[in-house]
């Protein structure tokens, strides 16, 4: 039986989820102790789907992956067309679980609020080079200018249409690939986001560290 299979809505959560597994010392990043991971076996995407889909249908999709996994973790964004909420989400993303055969104690829901491009915007010097810029500041700035990032936000409130001025302006694709990096270097203290953080306090609960 696996340890843990992370069940996720679409390529750029899948690949910010790697990023974070292939840095050194992530256990003690997250504070938990080490657990099996091997993207291969333990990191699922709901292809074809997306958060609607996976949303409508999480049962069947994980269903499958009962019998080989210990516990699971869910992961999609609260914005889309027909959204009902983060709340109303975690909660029928939730039953599935449970319906799906694991129990409350073994399953969790997250939800990005309001996506998962919300994870880019990490003050870190790491960002700003994986999107082209001289410094995390002169995005801000710019943004700012903008009317795209109000000073008394941590991060842009639009944080996907906020992403893709910036790539454009300094001709960069937007790409899994850049989930990817940016998890695997930038400082996860200075993310500041809530599903980041439910993410490791899950873990560190599931596995805790030991005496």
């Amino acid at each position: 039986m696996r340890d843990c299979l992370f069940f996720v809505a679409d390529s750029n959560i899948e690949f910010a989820i790697r990023g974070l597994f292939e840095r050194r010392g992530v256990f003690n990043i997250i504070g938990c102790s080490p657990f099996s991971f091997d993207p291969k076996q333990d990191l699922a995407v709901a292809r074809g789907q997306n958060d609607p889909g996976l949303y409508a249908r999480a049962k069947d999709l994980i269903q499958p992956f009962h019998g080989t996994h210990g516990r699971i973790i869910i992961i999609m964004d609260e914005d889309w067309d027909g959204t009902p909420g983060q709340v109303k989400i975690e909660e029928q993303l939730n039953s599935h679980i449970e319906a799906a055969g694991w129990g409350a104690e073994n399953g969790k829901a997250i939800v990005v609020t309001p996506e998962a491009d919300n994870w880019i915007w990490s003050d870190s010097p790491h960002t700003a080079a994986a999107l082209g810029w001289e410094s995390f500041e002169q995005i801000r700035n710019w943004l700012n200018s903008q009317g795209m990032w109000p000073e008394n936000m941590p991060k842009p409130p639009r944080p996907k249409e906020a992403l893709e001025r910036v790539l454009r302006l300094k001709c960069k694709p937007r790409s899994s690939s850049l989930y990817r990096s940016v998890a695997g270097k930038s400082s996860v203290k200075r993310c500041l986001d809530p599903s980041v953080e439910l993410i490791f306090s899950t873990l560190r609960e599931w596995f805790p560290l030991k005496n």
